[in-house]
């Protein structure tokens, strides 16, 4: 049967495109086993080199035709594994890029196929694949007739002998076929025309035989030539060695004649280079002589003298530092001369000094006379005409710092001390008059006690000026004084002030930094202006801390200074100078104290004592929180700090939410629900008003905590008004719980009509009107008048009592129906009743 299969599969697949098949076996997929197809070795023999392929092969749909569904090239087989070597079994794997699991239908089809494999891998593949798990026999290079026919035969006889095989040329290809045209008969009788041949091949070799004794005489005369040939070549070899030697005398001497000539050219070149140096060296060691008697007596008081005395500081500069080779500085002219120039340099740097040291002390007592024309007014006197007057000794003063670096360093510390003790005399006095300003004008209204000295003394005496009380009256006059238009007008003036103070001060210094540089010529302009490196070196050097503020006051000036320093320090273009790390060591100061003004704060809430005597109502870090943001809404408007307000915000937000519990577990006058409620109305209100995406979270978990807290406080303070009618109809729900059906509850003694009417009787309107003014009164005792909520709290129990009215008549419909009962007073008398009692109130 598998013969037959063979001969089908060669006839349909394989044959039409010249293809061989070789061996084959029935195979099932591994482990399902299901359907079975066959697995192909084939020959290519019209390729070159011959290729063989793998194919698995499938029947047709309709199970009449086969069809390939698989193909691989023999060279991808990396391994076939038999899965044993002693044992018989139908399974094997094929490795190419992927593991193929068969199972044969036969162990003799699986051993066979392996085996042909083997024998194709060993003729036709150059990198072979391995065999493991198979039994020996089967690799043995054993040819089978029966699978190899004349054609594979002769394919591989075609590859073996590939190499020794060789080509006619085209000439012997046509000599050939002239040769076979001239002999008919060769087609037909070999013998006869190897016989042709033979005798051709002797006429030929006599032919060549007669034509090589023929030419004897040829030969002869050549020899003779030759003899002659080698006769001339001895004679003119003869001369060529003459010739050498009577040319061997004329080279000794163009040598001699050579060296003479090369001894003259170094002597020329050496002449002519030590003239180019002395030459170069008296140009770099020659000083002018109007620049020596500008050194020794130049004008330094006049733009030209200074020009002239400039001019000639440079050029001994140049000359003093000239590139001479050490081996000329043993020189005794040059030695002479340096010695000329450092003694002209010497004395001109002592003329210099003493002339810049006078104008320097003359210039900071000059400008000290000056002080008080600006008495009285906000501006720092401007420097500018002294710069000018200074800036044209800057290339001298460059060449006194490369000159003569101590006496460059004296210059510079008499005009830090000449003009540091006039600008301790012009801020002072700068100062001064901006506090004097500030007070004058706040002296016109109530708060007279300011004194803005930036002391913690000072500042002491503000914050008890305003007063430090917690009670509600004193932050009712605090909220007052600081929304009055007295406070708005005194700290406009505040900031007026101070936003002048900072912008004389940054143009005074700017100014004098930027003369520095030029006059001094400082390199180094790369100070660290960042305000958190700034903070880290504050902290490290042990610098002494600004105040502690206590009270809302020293937070407002805290806040204000936070901000306005911050905008300084962020609009200052010059961020690596003097001024820039000044306002930045500000900035961190200021910080710092608002830092310290919320911590304060946050002590403070936690070191509120609880009234024993009066009812708690709004707690007053409550009423302090709010004037807080009040304050500071106000100044961190548009400013870039809102980050620290906002971490301000969460830190105390997030303490009264805790001390507010605190204080309404503690306290014993007001029930907690009532401290709760009020307490974080106010906060959900102060939140709300605030608008702050940070606070939202807040803000929720305000008005969730206050309303948990009313719904609590109206359940418990309204309890049961009608305790009778309550008990009477929740052992009514016990009985249709137990399982007593609704309309039979009547029939039972304790829940009879006749009960129920005893009990609705108790309750008439008046009765419940009484009841419910008494509540109200209770209510309006525990509940502040400050917060406003006591109408929303009377409403909340209106609700809860209509609810419970509706639950009872529910009740009554369904257990007692057709009993015509109802209660003396309708939701619409309940509604007149809660009405009434509010206006009356």
């Amino acid at each position: 049967m598998s013969a037959i299969v063979k001969q089908q599969l060669q006839q349909e697949l394989f044959l039409p495109n010249d293809e061989r098949l070789i061996a084959m076996v029935t195979v099932f997929k591994v482990p399902r086993k299901r359907k079975s197809s066959y697995l192909c070795a084939v020959l290519n023999t019209t390729e070159t080199p011959v290729s063989a392929h793998l194919y698995q092969v499938k029947k047709g749909d309709r199970g009449e035709t086969h069809k390939k569904k698989l193909s691989w090239l023999l060279r991808d087989l990396r391994r076939v594994d038999g899965k044993s070597a002693e044992k018989e079994t139908t399974d094997f794997d094929l490795h190419f890029e992927k593991v193929y699991k068969w199972a044969a239908m036969k162990v003799e089809e699986k051993e066979n196929f392996i085996a042909n494999l083997w024998r194709l891998s060993q003729r036709f593949l150059i990198q072979k694949p391995d065999f493991v798990n198979v039994p020996g026999r089967l690799l043995e290079d054993v040819v089978d007739p029966r699978e190899v026919n004349q054609k594979s035969q002769s394919v591989d006889d075609l590859s073996m002998a590939g190499e020794d095989y060789q080509a006619l040329s085209s000439k012997e290809e046509s000599d050939l076929e002239l040769l076979m045209s001239e002999c008919q008969v060769a087609m037909s009788n070999a013998e006869v025309f190897a016989e042709q041949l033979s005798k051709q091949l002797s006429v030929l070799d006599g032919a060549n035989i007669h034509s090589i004794m023929g030419s004897e005489d040829q030969v002869l005369n050549l020899m003779r030539l030759l003899d002659e040939g080698i006769t001339e070549a001895e004679r003119i070899e003869n001369k060529l060695n003459s010739y050498d030697l009577i040319l061997a005398n004329v080279k000794e001497q163009m040598e001699v004649m050579q060296d003479k000539d090369t001894l003259v050219t170094l002597r020329n070149t050496n002449h002519q280079r030590l003239l180019e140096h002395l030459q170069h060296l008296v140009s770099q060691l020659d000083l002018d002589l109007k620049h020596m008697q500008a050194l020794m007596d130049g004008d330094l008081t006049t733009p030209n003298g200074i020009f002239e005395c400039t001019a000639a500081a440079q050029a001994l500069h140049r000359c003093m530092n000239a590139d001479i080779h050490a081996s000329m500085l043993k020189m005794a002219a040059v030695e002479e001369q340096q010695k000329r120039f450092k003694k002209l340099s010497t004395n001109f740097s002592k003329r210099l000094a003493h002339h810049l040291n006078n104008l320097f002390i003359h210039q900071g007592n000059e400008l000290g006379e000056n002080l008080s024309r600006f008495a009285g007014e906000i501006r720092m006197p401007q420097h500018g005409s002294a710069h000018k007057e200074l800036v044209i000794y800057a290339d001298l003063m460059l060449w006194l710092k490369n000159t003569d670096p101590a006496i460059f360093g004296g210059l510079s510390k008499v005009y830090t001390e000449s003009l540091s003790r006039l600008y301790v005399r012009e801020v002072g006095d700068f100062l001064e008059s901006a506090k004097q300003r500030v007070v004058s004008k706040e002296g016109k209204g109530k708060h007279s006690t300011l004194k803005l000295t930036g002391s913690s003394t000072s500042l002491t005496k503000m914050v008890e000026s305003r007063g430090r009380s917690s009670s509600m009256q004193s932050v009712d006059s605090a909220s007052q004084v600081y929304g009055s238009e007295t406070d708005l007008a005194a700290r406009n003036v505040f900031d007026q002030v101070l936003e002048k103070v900072l912008s004389e001060l940054e143009r005074v210094c700017i100014a004098e930094q930027d003369f520095c540089f030029r006059f001094f010529h400082l390199i180094d302009k790369t100070v660290v202006a960042n305000p958190e490196q700034t903070a880290k070196d504050a902290e490290q050097e042990g610098q002494e801390d600004v105040w502690q503020p206590q009270s809302s006051v020293a937070n407002e000036f805290t806040m204000y200074m936070l901000v306005r320093m911050s905008q300084h320090v962020i609009n200052n273009q010059h961020q690596g100078s003097f001024l820039g790390k000044t306002f930045g060591n500000c900035l961190i100061k200021v910080k710092r104290g608002f830092d310290k003004c919320v911590e304060a704060m946050i002590q403070n809430v936690k070191d509120v004592k609880v009234s024993k005597k009066n009812r708690c109502g709004i707690i007053s870090f409550v009423h302090q929180f709010e004037e807080f943001t009040n304050m500071a809404e106000v100044i961190f408007k548009g400013s870039d700090r809102r980050t620290d307000l906002n971490k301000a915000y969460a830190k105390l937000v997030h303490v009264l939410f805790e001390q507010i519990q605190r204080v309404a577990m503690e306290h014993q006058k007001t029930p907690r629900e009532v401290v709760l409620m009020e307490n974080f109305h106010r906060m959900f209100s102060i939140l709300s008003h605030l608008k702050n995406a940070g606070l939202e979270d807040a803000r929720k978990e305000a008005k969730q905590r206050y309303t948990e807290n009313m719904q609590a406080y109206t359940t418990n303070l309204l309890g049961r008004p009608l305790e009778k009618l309550h008990i009477f109809f929740e052992g009514v729900e016990a009985r249709v719980a137990a399982g007593v059906k609704r309309e039979e509850v009547g029939f039972q003694l304790a829940f009879s009509k006749q009960e129920l009417r005893k009990v609705i009787k108790e309750y008439p309107g008046k009765e419940v009107k009484k009841t419910l003014e008494h509540l109200y009164k209770k209510v309006e005792k525990q509940l502040c008048e400050e917060e406003n909520l006591l109408q929303v709290v009377w409403h909340e129990m209106q609700d809860v009592f209509i609810n419970q009215y509706k639950r009872y008549d529910d009740l009554m419909k369904k257990c007692y129906p057709d009993s015509q009962l109802a209660l003396e007073f309708t939701i619409d008398n309940v509604l007149q009743y809660f009405s009434d009692i509010a206006q009356s109130h």
